[in-house]
């Protein structure tokens, strides 16, 4: 029985484009611990051979980490003198330096476990100020060098005795001692891509890639492709970008030469995600063959010509495929789904001996059910994460499964090119299913609003990049580095934190760097980013706490409350009321008021002092309307259609305004085009000589339903 393990190291792109600053640390911490665990591994048993799918994102993070281009974040709270630690600092520390499985890497050592009690295990930022004041300069020394210590791997502890001498100390950690740690850790980086391509060179392991940021290549070829799979969803307007795969998987290929040594002949699919349309794209880019998951072969039996009228044995699985498409071929395996899963999620949960055995008993089961020479189980999962799950990291499990397998005659380890190099698949699939490893589908990627909205902007900053790059005022280097924004942006990862199949503590950050990514493709040619890419798009604006219309409202425009009842049934959003762990006590606005009647819709914002700008931005019937302030008196008015927001459209209006003891504003509701039916929102941004001083929210929108004609008596109630 021939043996395919596919390990896939995948980190997303968590450095800000615009600082170089890497805002979450997985590239670093799984470096010393998995990356370099994993290889050190597999070097011990030369016998086995294995295959590593490194993403080139992953790639791309840890050189330049390596050659100083981009900084860590949390590496850089570590550094810090823990006497020179400032609020930020300590908070950040605080909340994240406890991220890490409590059972095997905190419980095991009495001082980060002290630490940890002390912090509380139910995080509480409410408590934070209080919490501050308890931990000292040493507990703060300690909790930086043990997050750190604590994701030290088995190899590097073997590497480096002295992680093992710090270990056992236990605390009382100095200066000296932690950046002793940070230091390793450095190292150990610039040891893992030359660590990897040594082994590649000598023959024991194959490197496989992915598209360059790990996007889902059928949804980025064409959305709509997901109908396929995904017949009753709802989906964004429909994205479409072939081109782009095709340059996800050039630069792929690349930087796999670059680094590796030579292009890769095997890839694995983000997500697993395949479609026909990408046959002939991977033949293009040099792939000789894929793998994906062991429902998306079945699925494929089940519309594909050649098969139909035929009864599918699951025996089918365990061989190598032939897949085309117009006219392209590329060839396939097919990942063991149980067994695949079984090492990923439940051999941590078991004696790690039991476990190996249990794997190993059922490979030599299908040995011996399996009986051509061309036979295969493809095991192939995430070679980072699941080893936290281990109290010794999987060193144990992983030793037993390779000395076993090395050891079984009827097993035989394989690297995919070695395998189909052997045995040409006879099979074919002439109709390859649409969809990923994930229920063969894409429900985790498009179908949410969130999701959907996150295409649509993407779709929105690519079609403005495509409209200027033929412009000859944009330089090669120019229009190269804003696709490559788009190609950040394309990435999977993104649309895996949105909508409400997955959720993380880094939720709003990972929304702010796909947000930063679209933003600097209109910065990179000059022009200011679309006001919609300031909303975050995981926060709902149910979070703002503010009160709806409920009736009608008919204040006069004076800048003063001449009657108690002029804006009583309108809506109120209380400023006081912040939505962000930083307080401003110095805010200029109190108090935002708002409401309408069946001709005009009025804003009232209570300030500290008379503003030099008011800017209302209305995002769902895209528009801006600017009151300016006029030395002479009054104000100037201007109303601009931003569905281009490189090039807003400035039309005539009747608004008016007007300030005294707070600013107010009334806008002719023909002029907003409100659809009954539809949703309004909006906010507002404070400006004193071209800079944003507040926004009202802070993040988010005031959002009501727009009104109907029967406004008011909907409202009614006894």
């Amino acid at each position: 029985m021939n043996v395919v393990i596919l390990w896939h190291m995948h980190q997303p792109y968590y450095v800000n484009p615009v600082t170089k600053m890497a805002m979450m640390p997985w590239v670093r911490l799984h470096s010393v611990k998995g990356y370099l665990d994993m290889i050190d591994l597999v070097s011990r048993t030369p016998e086995v051979k294995v295959n590593f799918n490194f993403t080139p994102v992953l790639v791309k993070q840890i050189e330049e980490f390596v050659t100083g281009e981009v900084k860590d974040l949390w590496e850089q709270w570590s550094r810090q003198p823990a006497n020179q630690l400032d609020e930020q600092q300590r908070k950040g520390m605080l909340e994240n330096f406890f991220k890490v499985n409590w059972d095997n890497l905190i419980k095991p050592h009495p001082r980060y476990w002290e630490l940890l009690q002390k912090r509380g295990q139910n995080w509480d930022l409410a408590k934070i100020d209080d919490l501050m004041k308890v931990f000292t300069h040493q507990d703060y020394r300690d909790l930086q060098t043990w997050y750190n210590l604590a994701w030290c791997g088995y190899s590097a502890e073997a590497r480096y005795p002295v992680l093992t001498e710090l270990k056992k100390k236990g605390g009382d950690y100095t200066e000296a001692e932690k950046n002793t740690v940070l230091d390793i850790h450095q190292e150990i980086i610039r040891q893992i891509l030359p660590l990897y391509r040594a082994a590649s060179e000598r023959g024991q392991i194959e490197i496989t890639t992915t598209p360059f940021f790990h996007p889902i290549m059928p949804l980025v070829y064409d959305t709509t492709l997901a109908k396929r799979c995904m017949p009753h969803a709802t989906f964004p307007p429909q994205f479409s970008a072939p081109e782009d795969v095709r340059a996800q998987l050039r630069l792929a290929q690349e930087q796999h030469k670059r680094v590796f040594g030579r292009t890769a002949r095997g890839l694995w699919p983000s997500e697993g995600s395949v479609a026909p349309e990408l046959i002939p794209l991977f033949q293009e880019a040099g792939i000789e063959y894929f793998c994906t998951d062991e429902g998306n072969l079945f699925r494929s039996l089940e519309i594909d010509p050649l098969w139909r009228g035929q009864r599918i044995d699951h025996l089918e699985l365990f061989q190598g495929w032939r897949i085309t498409h117009e006219g392209a071929q590329v060839n396939a395996l097919f990942r063991e789904r149980p067994l695949s899963d079984f090492i990923g999620f439940s051999a941590s949960q078991n004696d790690y001996s039991h476990s190996a055995n249990h794997l190993l008993h059922n490979l030599e089961h299908l040995s011996s059910v399996i009986t051509t020479d061309s036979g295969c189980v493809c095991l192939a999962l995430d070679g980072e994460n699941a080893w936290e799950s281990f109290t010794d990291g999987g060193e144990k499990f992983l030793s037993l499964v390779y000395q076993g397998i090395a050891s079984r005659p009827q097993l035989q380890s394989h690297r995919l090119g070695d395998f189909f190099d052997r045995h040409p698949p006879h099979a074919e699939i002439s109709r390859l299913h649409t969809g990923s490893w994930i229920n063969s589908d894409f429900d985790i990627w498009i179908g949410d609003p969130e999701e959907n909205k996150a295409w649509e902007w993407l779709g929105i900053a690519r079609d403005f990049l495509v409209q200027k790059m033929e412009n000859p005022q944009y330089t090669p280097e120019i229009i190269k580095a804003a696709w490559w924004e788009i190609y950040a942006a394309e990435g999977s990862d993104w649309f895996w934190w949105y909508g409400p199949d997955f959720t993380t503590d880094c939720d709003f950050l990972f929304d702010e760097l796909f947000r930063t990514h679209l933003k600097n493709v209109y910065l990179l040619l000059g022009t200011e980013p679309p006001i919609h890419l300031d909303i975050p798009i995981c926060l709902p604006s149910q979070s703002i706490h503010y009160t709806l219309p409920r009736r009608h409202i008919h204040p006069p425009i004076t800048g003063r409350l001449e009657n108690f009842f002029d804006w009583v049934g309108g809506g109120e959003l209380d400023l006081k009321q912040q939505q962000t762990a930083m307080f401003k006590s110095d805010k200029l606005g109190q108090r935002v008021f708002y409401g309408f009647n069946e001709k005009y819709f009025y804003l009232r914002i209570d300030l500290k002092g008379k503003p030099d700008v008011v800017q209302l931005h209305f995002l769902s019937q895209p528009m801006r309307i600017s009151a300016t302030s006029l030395e002479k008196g009054g104000w100037e008015i201007i109303l601009e259609h931003t569905t281009d927001p490189a090039n807003p459209v400035k039309v005539s209006t009747n608004t008016i305004a007007a300030w005294k003891y707070f600013f107010v504003m009334a806008i002719p509701i023909k002029e907003l085009s409100w659809k009954i039916g539809s949703s309004v929102d909006f906010f507002v941004v404070i400006l004193e000589n071209g800079l944003k001083l507040e926004r009202y929210p802070e993040r988010g929108a005031i959002e009501f339903p727009s009104p109907a004609p029967d406004f008011e008596a909907s409202q009614w109630f006894v």
